[in-house]
């Protein structure tokens, strides 16, 4: 097709349409050269996720692309369940090369953020609490690591089953090739980098050194944010400036598949549950165990012929202990 096409063109046109193709081919190579574009491959690449997650580079942002779901444990320890679980989710995180401080904290009831390995980073209340009001004093009644909704690597699973970090991507790190004080554990969506609670020459990071956003200067890319033992944990807020507020990414949701019924966001049982459990094998059926007051709940799903569409049956405490089932999909 496109050897008929260059066939029908005269030598001035093909010598034109080649120029402009040699141009395009630079462009995208100049975009891909670009620093703060080769830092965010670096970062995701020396760190082992390559294979996992992709990262490609235009004129003005890069695109850290993945299905949000680490190989790592999950759920595991989560007494304050919403009787979620983590279901896949294509995300595409887009990243300013150019990065610049505003004026201005952004609060968001959505991610922040994207680990190097494709998982969302939201700051660490649990159901968008977060106002720019709240960002001066702790909720503890909202905070997900003292009312036991996060497992034992600092995430869980959001209303739209979505797993996500709220606090030190712990079992992340542990993963990373490249695991210590100088690795950038994620990126912002102002364009920043996330490093863990030390600054990256290995020194503790100061006393009331980092701002309402947890993040301080940095000498190489201007600005960077913090993990931190103590509330807030991670990035509260984005400091810098975004791309497109409206454009920052949002994972869809799983909907009903033909002649399905649609699927309740779950409320967390009164007291909290114990001994849950997420298994998964390698036909991809997974499955999330609990008990509460003596009775034994679940949520388990398997993967359908159709591409990013799975079978659920479940019975939660959400649903009076009823046993649903339905397709559902991305």
């Amino acid at each position: 097709m496109i050897s008929g096409v260059f066939h029908g063109l005269k030598s001035g046109a093909m010598a034109c349409l080649i120029g402009v193709m040699v141009l395009l081919s630079a462009s995208v190579e100049g975009h891909e050269n670009n620093a703060h574009c080769v830092a965010i491959k670096a970062s995701v690449s020396e760190a082992g996720f390559k294979d996992k997650v992709t990262v490609t580079c235009s004129a003005d942002q890069a695109l850290i692309s993945s299905d949000t779901y680490p190989d790592h444990e999950l759920m595991t320890g989560i007494a304050g369940t919403n009787e979620q679980l983590p279901v896949p989710a294509e995300y595409a995180a887009p990243i300013p090369l150019i990065p610049s401080l505003g004026s201005t904290p952004l609060t968001r009831d959505a991610a922040l953020g994207v680990a190097v390995n494709g998982v969302p980073i939201y700051d660490y209340t649990g159901g968008g609490e977060m106002s720019d009001a709240d960002l001066y004093h702790h909720q503890t009644k909202h905070d997900t690591l003292l009312t036991h909704q996060l497992d034992v690597c600092g995430g869980h699973a959001g209303r739209g089953d979505d797993y996500h970090y709220h606090v030190k991507p712990t079992c992340m790190i542990e993963q990373m090739k490249n695991a210590g004080d100088d690795a950038i554990i994620g990126w912002a969506f102002d364009g920043f980098p996330i490093y863990g609670d030390n600054n990256p020459d290995g020194t503790p990071v100061a006393v009331d050194v980092l701002d309402v956003c947890n993040g301080q200067a940095d000498d190489t890319f201007g600005y960077r944010y913090h993990t931190s033992p103590s509330a807030p944990y991670i990035v509260q807020c984005l400091m810098g400036d975004v791309l497109s507020a409206s454009s920052l990414p949002r994972v869809r949701p799983l909907s009903p598949a033909a002649g399905g019924k649609s699927r309740q966001a779950g409320k967390p049982p009164q007291g909290g549950v114990e001994n849950l459990v997420f298994t998964q094998d390698a036909s991809g059926r997974r499955s999330m165990d609990y008990t509460y007051r003596g009775e034994d709940y679940y949520m388990r799903y398997t993967p359908t012929d159709r591409a990013e569409c799975y079978a659920f049956e479940t019975r939660t405490v959400t649903d009076g202990g009823a046993i649903n089932t339905g397709a559902y999909c991305r």
